[in-house]
């Protein structure tokens, strides 16, 4: 009989730092961003796209920028 209360005594801490968890985020502003996660499927992900492929060239052009320099 005693081992339920030690059960219950260990979920009680439990639950409390997950509420103090969870205080600690709103006090923080991690919830405060309502909209963004709602239509962020919607936005296109080619600037991402368009930016790795700006890098890529860039490092194949500095690449051959330095074979021509030997």
């Amino acid at each position: 009989m005693s081992v339920i209360f030690v059960l219950i005594a260990i979920s009680m801490v439990v639950a409390g730092g997950f509420l103090i968890g969870f205080l600690w985020a709103v006090k923080k502003g991690q919830y405060e961003d309502t909209y963004s996660p709602s239509v962020r499927i919607l936005f296109d992900d080619q600037e991402l796209k368009d930016q790795e492929e700006s890098k890529t060239e860039d490092i194949k052009e500095d690449e051959s920028e330095s074979s021509e320099e030997k």
